[in-house]
């Protein structure tokens, strides 16, 4: 199956929307884009990176060739009706995102994940999308044995997983009652050239290390977790939009559990080997954080024919040199 002809990504302007919108204009040149983004975390000059783009008001959007960029928010629902009009394909990325900041401002974190994803749920369906893909996480899931699956009982442990599930449960009723194709993807840790902005814990340690700060590690650092690179997700986001899979749920990751001390290793390693120090220290664990985290991506391979192919390493290499030649 080809991709759609017109997309509407939230969030494109963010780290995953600029790398799946220049991923989307490589592989379909002629595919039209418009992107809904409040400018919180991505900016126009994050877009601008990837594409030339023109601009317009929600309301006056039309049926532009190109990339089109709307400033906006997901919360206001007239918005998000007037960008989803016309559009083949909605790509839902644009959230709230991490434990930390969802346990400092539960509510913020609530009204973006649960509302704004509602808005532009219904705005697809009024609009009548022919497909609806749901950037969701592994928090839903909560503190459970690993690895993570999609017919694990959802128990989460933070405001963030709990805002998540919502909006997953938000996709399959909408996907199972109105008949829009939804399909819902957990992202593991997801990292990357073009991560500038992330808080992640790869992004952040880079930032830490080239500014000569020290680099936290919560805890004693044998918490582990599910790192995925770029290219990999955004294929997988890809093959979600391609195949007819509607209201289901797909964990996006390695498959690979790695302990958080054992990144920060190899990090150092990449680091030293292009002449950067790496100074590691460790902080008190934070709450709403589990122990230990990965997934099973047996149902990704099967139904969605998609497979992750980047090591570790190679991963971390190439978004090390990102990093060092954005420093201009």
């Amino acid at each position: 199956m080809s991709l759609p002809d017109k997309f509407l990504i939230t969030g494109g302007c963010g780290f995953i929307g600029t790398s799946l919108i220049a991923r989307i204009l490589r592989d379909a040149p002629g595919a039209s884009i418009r992107v809904l983004d409040n400018f919180i975390v991505g900016t126009p000059d994050d877009l601008a990176r990837v594409c030339k783009f023109s601009t317009a008001a929600a309301s006056a959007c039309g049926d532009r060739s190109g990339v089109v960029l709307i400033e906006g928010d997901i919360r206001d629902f007239d918005t998000a009706l007037a960008c989803a009009d016309g559009r083949d394909c909605v790509v839902h990325l644009a959230a709230s995102t991490g434990v930390a900041p969802s346990v400092a401002d539960p509510r913020t974190d609530m009204q973006n994940n649960i509302l704004g994803t509602f808005n532009m749920l219904e705005a697809a369906r009024q609009k009548q999308a022919r497909k609806f893909v749901f950037a969701s996480s592994g928090a839903p899931v909560g503190e459970v044995e690993p690895p993570l699956r999609e017919d694990v009982a959802p128990r989460p442990v933070s405001p963030y997983g709990a805002s998540k599930l919502a909006g997953e449960g938000y996709a399959c009723a909408y996907a199972k009652t109105f008949g829009l194709p939804t399909v819902a993807l957990r992202f593991g840790n997801v990292f990357g050239p073009g991560s500038g902005h992330k808080y992640s814990l790869v992004a952040k340690f880079i930032r830490q290390a080239l500014a000569g700060e020290t680099c936290e590690i919560y805890g004693d650092g044998a918490q582990t977790r599910d790192f995925i690179y770029i290219d990999d997700l955004v294929g997988a986001l890809l093959r979600a939009i391609e195949v007819d899979a509607p209201g289901e749920l797909f964990h996006i990751a390695s498959g690979r559990e790695h302990t958080v001390a054992e990144v920060a290793a190899v990090l150092a390693a990449v680091l030293k080997e292009r002449g950067v120090a790496m100074k590691i220290a460790h902080a008190p664990i934070r709450a709403g954080d589990v122990r230990r985290n990965y997934a099973d991506t047996t149902k990704a391979a099967t139904v969605l024919g998609w497979r992750p192919v980047t090591a570790l390493r190679d991963g971390i290499a190439a978004t090390v040199d990102w990093f060092l030649a954005s420093r201009g």
